[in-house]
């Protein structure tokens, strides 16, 4: 957006608040308080507790936006609107405002109704949106309020007389009060040209249908099956495929809505330089390590590895010079690799450019296992090298790539030179049974200036099985499987208008660099929900993989004591990333920190995780303050008395319950409790965690814990 005006209008310039609107010498304190009152009106505002406001103005390419600003007693209350009234933007902070908890402790349960925010969410749109075009179908919150807060969320699209459009809101309500904390909105008047299209159409639904399957095509290829990665399955999947909608009033196939065009635009420039600190660091060598890389039995220094690379006359390093060498350990499935990241760099060229070339090899056999480069876009530079020769040098390199090369065939071409990339790219995909598996495939990359290879990447596995290819179903009945996954739906949808000078709006659009700009047409396109990679080939079924929402769920807690605790917190995504919760378990320590550092977002399988992801979690428990280093004992099983005083000290109360003398408490078996222990007791049975008997040296168990914590979170902060 661009900001081409401002100015700042304290209250003092705000006397006639009521004062209508004027003609087109109208004042900027009586603009002001026009659009003021008119909000104000809107929301039915009271702001007499606000000491102090002030207002200022942005222009926008399509019309202008006031900034209104109240404060005053602890509280401020934010508002953009447009210069016809219309709320844009809206965000309060009152003097008690909501409480986030933010560090690295124990977060709190959120606390919010989910029904009640949805229904004041309802009221403050129904007032905010212009209720003769405009509507909202509010459904689930994104987020019923996040650990440590009490917000409830909800976004989607506004519909335009009932229909979708790309006009989106967001609306965020606060659960002490049921009030709306803050709101977005985009706007027709300042997001695109013209009017809201007629509802109408003039073609049937129908007839979009088979325009938009035409669009379609499908190709048979085999792929790795997703519930057994050493098998390839025969599947009918998308090729080639551009969404494109159904004008409604013409029939014509239109294209939708990329970036609004300007003058002078920059091309993007890709950048597809490797990382060369990729890999986990907690497996990246040392400096001490490195300093000894050499002495690794096998392992090759970096000038043997550079002698190893140049001796491909392929990737023309002449010029080039070795900048940096990253070794790294990797896992192979039980064995350990060790790589190497290699960058190559050019001289600096007049313009202050620096070509590079980054690889990745075996570090003990010197094998190239990737490349990638960084290389100049230019639109306006001729190839000097022809596609047919650039792909006959790709197959010449395959060959001596990989003893494989006599699996592969041409799999798919990309020739992007009009756009200005620096190269052409050929993907060879291994053919069985006469049909690709684009799975093993290897990418070749050949410098359009140079001829060059600039870039490499490779897959390879010999045990995979194939299915046999008899039974398969046609590709007319795959495409009609494909388009029963879709619905048509008609809806407003973005277009790019071409601008014309003899329009004033448009030719001020001009004026500032745009060549086109939005606008919104009635459109039938294709829209499904769920996920389909395909159709399976034998059956000419669609091929539906399952979406997880990220929740937490257990198949063994129904029925238990515990489950309401433990599924509450599964909810809020505290617990464990496993299909069982396992809750007469008896609890050892590693899987209380697993559970506690779940609340700050490291949720794990407590049952299967790897040691170093053991260690990661251990480090978000030491830095909640549950436990020290010195105090971890992964497998020892973990007594109530302990996991009152881990959970409360990963809460930050341990200094307070640590304090002697001061606590008192009524347990039936108070006396039992050490000294240095009635603090945790005392705090423990304060917050409702214990309940009963305080039994310190009994076991807890999984399902204990779950409870403990699940009180421990609902405390007020």
């Amino acid at each position: 957006m661009h900001r081409f005006t401002a100015f700042l209008l304290t209250a003092a310039l705000l006397t006639a608040l009521c004062v209508p609107a004027m003609a087109a010498a109208e004042t900027a304190d009586a603009r002001l308080a026009r659009v003021t009152q008119a909000v104000k009106d809107t929301l039915d505002l009271d702001t007499e507790a606000y000491t102090d406001f002030s207002g200022d103005v942005y222009e926008q390419e399509l019309g202008m936006v006031w900034t209104l600003r109240w404060s005053g007693n602890g509280s401020n209350l934010n508002i953009e609107a447009l210069e016809d009234g219309t709320i844009i933007n809206y965000f309060r902070n009152d003097a008690e405002p909501e409480r986030y908890n933010y560090g690295n402790t124990l977060p709190t349960l959120p606390k919010a109704d989910a029904a009640k925010a949805k229904a004041a969410a309802e009221t403050f749109l129904k007032k905010v949106l212009d209720g003769k075009t405009e509507s909202v179908k509010l459904g689930d919150p994104i987020s019923t309020a996040q650990l440590g807060s009490s917000v409830t969320r909800f976004n989607g699209r506004i519909l335009l007389n009932g229909l979708p459009s790309p006009l989106n809101y967001n609306i965020a309500v606060r659960g002490s009060d049921n009030a709306v904390s803050s709101f977005y909105r985009d706007a027709l008047a300042n997001s695109f040209l013209g009017n809201v299209p007629s509802a109408k159409p003039a073609i049937t639904k129908d007839a979009a249908a088979k325009a938009l399957k035409d669009t379609l095509k499908l190709e048979l290829i085999y792929v790795t099956d997703e519930n057994d990665a050493a098998k390839a399955v025969l599947r009918y999947v998308p090729k080639d495929y551009q969404e494109q909608y159904v004008d409604a009033q013409t029939g014509k196939l239109v294209k939708p809505d990329g970036d609004i065009i300007l003058y002078n635009g920059a091309s993007p420039a890709a950048t597809e330089e490797a990382d060369m600190d990729a890999g986990d660091s907690k497996r990246a060598l040392t400096q001490a390590e490195l300093s000894g890389i050499e002495k690794l039995e096998g392992v090759l220094d970096s000038a043997a590895l550079d002698k190893a690379i140049r001796a491909e006359s392929a990737y023309k390093l002449d010029g080039f010079s070795l900048s940096r060498a990253n070794y790294r350990l990797v896992k192979d499935g039980e064995a350990e690799r060790v790589l190497c990241s290699i960058q190559y760099a050019a001289p600096e060229d007049e313009d202050g450019y620096i070509a590079t070339r980054s690889f990745t090899v075996d570090a003990r056999s010197g094998k190239v296992e990737s490349l990638y480069s960084y290389n100049r876009w230019d639109k306006d530079v001729k190839s000097a090298v022809a596609p047919a020769a650039a792909q006959s040098s790709a197959e010449a390199f395959l060959q001596r790539f990989t003893d494989h090369a006599g699996a592969f065939a041409l799999y798919a071409t990309e020739d992007r030179t009009a756009d200005g990339a620096p190269s052409y790219g050929f993907t060879f995909a291994r053919k069985v049974n006469g049909y690709f598996f684009p799975a093993n495939s290897c990418t070749v990359q050949i410098d359009r200036m140079s001829g060059a290879v600039v870039g490499v990447s490779y897959a390879y596995d010999e045990k995979i099985a194939f299915d046999a290819t008899d039974g398969i179903v046609g590709e007319a009945a795959a495409l009609d499987a494909w388009m029963s996954t879709y619905d048509v739906v008609l809806a407003y949808r973005s277009q790019p208008k071409e601008l014309s000078k003899s329009v004033p709006a448009e030719a001020k659009l001009i004026d500032i660099g745009y060549r086109s700009f939005r606008t919104l047409l009635l459109t039938y396109g294709l829209e499904r929900e769920g996920y389909f990679p395909g159709i399976d080939a034998k059956t000419g079924k669609p091929v539906e993989l399952p979406q997880s929402d990220g929740k937490l769920a257990y198949n063994d807690v129904a029925k238990h004591w515990a489950a309401k605790e433990i599924n509450t917190l599964a909810e809020c995504g505290v617990g464990y990333a496993a299909e069982a919760f396992r809750p007469d378990k008896q609890l050892t320590q590693w899987e209380l920190v697993a559970l506690i550092a779940s609340s700050r977002g490291y949720c794990v399988d407590a049952d299967n995780a790897p040691a170093e992801e053991r260690d990661n979690v251990y480090e978000t428990a030491y830095r909640m303050g549950a436990l020290t280093r010195g105090e971890r004992a992964d497998d020892a099983l973990v007594f109530r008395g302990d996991l009152v005083r881990i959970l409360l000290n990963s809460a930050g109360y341990g200094p307070v319950a640590n304090l002697i003398g001061i606590y008192t408490c009524s347990y039936p078996d108070a006396a039992s409790i050490p000294l240095g222990d009635l603090g945790y007791a005392a705090l423990a049975q304060g917050f409702g965690m214990v309940k009963g008997n305080y039994s310190m040296k009994s076991l807890a168990t999984r399902a204990v814990a779950a409870v403990m914590l699940y009180r421990l979170m609902q405390r007020d902060v």
